[in-house]
C-alpha cells in the first residue's frame, strides 16, 4: 500500500510529494526544497523511515516544483522523469530563477520521459501516466487505481484550476484536460494537487466555479 507524504516548501507553498510501499521503496514527484531546512526536512523523513528513494517524477516543469531535483538526484545516485514536451520549460527555469531569489538554482539534466499511458513502478506499486496540459504544455498527472488517488499537480485545485497565463498555457485546453482525463476517473478519487489541500473528483463537479457552471 501506498504511504503518501507532503511537504509544503518555498515562498510558493508548493507540496512536494514522497510515495513509498511496504517494501521501503521510494519516490518524490515534484521536489521543490530550495532552502537548507527544506532540505533537512525531507533528508529526514527518508532516513526516520528508512526508505530507499529510486527516483523523482514530475508533473511539470515550473520553478517552483524543480528546485530540489538536483540536491536529490545526487544525494541518492537517482533518476528523473519529465515529458519531454515541459524540457523548454525546465530549461528556461535557470534564466529566471534569480528574479525570483533562487540564485544558485541547480538545474538538473532528465534521465528519461514520461509519456501518456506508460506506468512507473517503484517498490510493488504503479502510476499511471495522464497528460494533462493547460496549465503547462507538458504537465502530467500520476493516478494510482488501486488507491484511487491523483498525484495532480497545477491542474486541478480545490474549488479552483491552475494558472493559464504563464507560458504555454491554455485556459481551454485546461478545462478540456480536466474533464476528459480527471473527471472520468471517478468522483471518490482524491486530487492531491501541486498547492493547497487535497479534493476528491466529485468535490469539485459539485462546488469548482470554473467547471460546474456548464
Amino acid at each position: 500500500m501506498i504511504q503518501i507524504k507532503s511537504f509544503t516548501f518555498n515562498p510558493f507553498g508548493e507540496n512536494t510529494y514522497v510515495l513509498h510501499d511496504e517494501t521501503g521503496e521510494a519516490v518524490f514527484i515534484d521536489p521543490g526544497n530550495y532552502e537548507k531546512h527544506e532540505h533537512d526536512e525531507l533528508i529526514n523523513y527518508i532516513e526516520a523511515n528508512g526508505l530507499k528513494p529510486v527516483g523523482i517524477i514530475n508533473t511539470h516543469a515550473h520553478i517552483d516544483h524543480v528546485l530540489g531535483i538536483g540536491l536529490l538526484k545526487r544525494k541518492y545516485d537517482i533518476l528523473f522523469g519529465l515529458h519531454a514536451i515541459d524540457e523548454p520549460l525546465l530549461k528556461a527555469v535557470k534564466t529566471y530563477a534569480p528574479n525570483y531569489g533562487f540564485a544558485g538554482f541547480d538545474e538538473p539534466e532528465i534521465d528519461h520521459y514520461l509519456e501518456e499511458g506508460k506506468n512507473y513502478t517503484f517498490g510493488s506499486s504503479t502510476l499511471h501516466i495522464l497528460h494533462v496540459p493547460g496549465h503547462a504544455p507538458g504537465h502530467v498527472a500520476f493516478v494510482n487505481h488501486e488507491q484511487r488517488f491523483v498525484i495532480g499537480g497545477d491542474v486541478l485545485f480545490r474549488e479552483s484550476i491552475g494558472r493559464t497565463d504563464l507560458p504555454g498555457g491554455d485556459y481551454n485546453t485546461l478545462l478540456r484536460s480536466i474533464r476528459e482525463k480527471l473527471f472520468p476517473l471517478g468522483d471518490d478519487y482524491t486530487v492531491y494537487a501541486g498547492h493547497m489541500d487535497p479534493t476528491t473528483i466529485g468535490f469539485e463537479k459539485k462546488h469548482n466555479p470554473f467547471l460546474n457552471s456548464k
